[in-house]
């Protein structure tokens, strides 16, 4: 087996284990509500919490990545998430839940950064599309059966079987990482690591983040408006460092870069939180067993594993903006769907919708990585992953906060009920609204990235 092989087989299966464990863990949670007393606001957390850790740290290892080797990274990352992964089920409360889980997005997070940049670095540009198809295809996989399989377990062996089978599956990636893959992939322009700049980036990060949960709240808007003022002296600092943890030109000067890059934080935005906040509908109004909700929510994510693949080896030979921008427009259409969501809508008709915007997502998301990857040189596809990662992980945050700050104003700590279903169902409403709103935005920056077929034929 060929180096570009082996590297597609490892990347496939480390993309496939975190997005299993998210969507296993999503149709858990009315479970873990009931287990620990938990309202909605601190399940959701149960979610953020992993994620918050995951983006905050992605690009700072990316460039440890470049700088002292891609597969290190890597290794130590599927280390950490499966060891966490074992940790997790002796959970006793749901603060030792939340804090475990942040532990185990660090460990995540070393995975996301160096994943794709190892398949990149290890595919020729000819294919580079089809490749990163089948990528993401493998996280759709595992978007796919997670809700179904993460039903089956809570209800057979309890939500802890969850977290035992993803150790396992990092265990099984780790045999095979130190048995077949053998490059290192390293930048050669080795310099400083930008401690201060890490700092500020990462304090930055964690204080919009938390702050975008609680803008109902007076603190939430002074940790928004101290995260600004951190990211502000962030770019300042990497204007001026020698050895910059991540260069500001690719932003304001590869446009493709940074337009590809916003229009993944927009959709992700837009969408991270569909599935929270329908496995919650469900359940709780519904009236649907976990493993119930699961076979509903499993159509969006089984088109996702369907059409990504095709998109991505269109984007080899079509222009990646238009595919990714196609995908986000029927995207904003399945969302507005969901605005006339009710307590007696059909579940054939919420499958159907899930299918239409599992087809944009398809649609949307390997083309836009490709445009991403192909815009950037070699030596800074770690940085360059780990942007992508992070656009993706802050999305999703910025998703759940906006559903969080929601429901605070909805249902405050309150369980949802059949007594607060309205509350629910409206906050759903709006919800989706605003979701279809940003989403729309979003296809404007998708088709302003400009073409980078040029870029990635080099």
């Amino acid at each position: 087996m060929n180096e570009e092989k082996t590297a597609l087989i490892v990347s496939t299966f480390a993309s496939f284990i975190t997005p299993f464990m998210a969507s296993s863990l999503n149709v858990a949670l009315p479970v873990l509500g009931k287990e620990f007393s938990l309202d909605a606001i601190a399940l959701g957390w149960i979610a953020t919490a992993y994620l918050l850790s995951a983006a905050v740290l992605l690009i700072p290892f990316g460039r440890l990545a470049d700088t002292y080797g891609r597969k290190k990274v890597f290794i130590t990352g599927i280390l950490l998430y499966s060891l966490f992964s074992f940790l997790l089920p002796a959970s006793s409360s749901g603060t030792m839940l939340i804090v475990l889980r942040v532990c185990q997005g660090v460990g995540a997070a070393m995975i996301f950064c160096t994943s794709i940049a190892i398949l990149i670095s290890a595919t020729p540009a000819s294919s580079r599309g089809k490749a990163l198809g089948i990528n993401v295809a493998s996280v759709y996989l595992g978007l796919s059966l997670g809700p179904f399989f993460g039903g089956l377990l809570t209800q057979s062996f309890t939500w802890r079987s969850i977290f035992f089978i993803n150790g396992f599956f990092g265990l099984i990636i780790l045999g095979l990482t130190f048995w077949k893959l053998k490059g290192e992939w390293v930048d050669e322009r080795r310099g400083s690591f930008d401690g201060i700049g890490s700092v500020l980036l990462c304090s930055s990060l964690t204080l919009i983040m938390i702050g975008s949960s609680r803008l109902h709240l007076p603190a939430g808007l002074w940790m928004v408006a101290g995260g600004v003022v951190s990211g502000f002296f962030f770019v300042l600092w990497e204007k001026k460092v020698v050895h910059p943890i991540i260069d500001i030109k690719l932003f304001s000067e590869n446009r493709a870069f940074a337009s590809s890059n916003l229009a993944a934080l927009i959709n992700y935005s837009a969408t991270a939180a569909v599935t929270f906040l329908l496995s919650l509908y469900l359940q709780n109004v519904k009236g649907l067993s976990p493993s119930g909700a699961g076979i509903v929510l499993v159509s969006q994510p089984i088109c996702m594993t369907l059409v990504s693949p095709l998109a991505g080896r269109l984007s080899d030979k079509i222009e990646p903006r238009y595919i990714a921008s196609l995908g986000m427009a029927l995207t904003v259409i399945g969302l507005c769907f969901f605005i006339f969501i009710g307590r007696d809508t059909s579940l054939v008709h919420i499958s159907l919708n899930l299918v239409l915007l599992g087809v944009g997502f398809g649609l949307f998301s390997s083309p836009n990585t490709n445009a991403i990857m192909s815009s950037v040189p070699r030596e800074v596809y770690g940085v360059a992953s780990a942007t992508v990662g992070t656009m993706r992980l802050s999305g999703q945050m910025l998703s759940m906060g906006i559903v969080l700050v929601m429901l605070s104003l909805s249902i405050g700590s309150s369980n949802i009920t059949i007594g607060n279903a309205a509350d629910f169902l409206g906050t759903m409403r709006n919800a989706f609204m605003v979701f279809s709103v940003v989403c729309f935005i979003g296809i404007f920056f998708s088709l302003a990235r400009g073409n980078v077929r040029s870029a990635a034929e080099r």
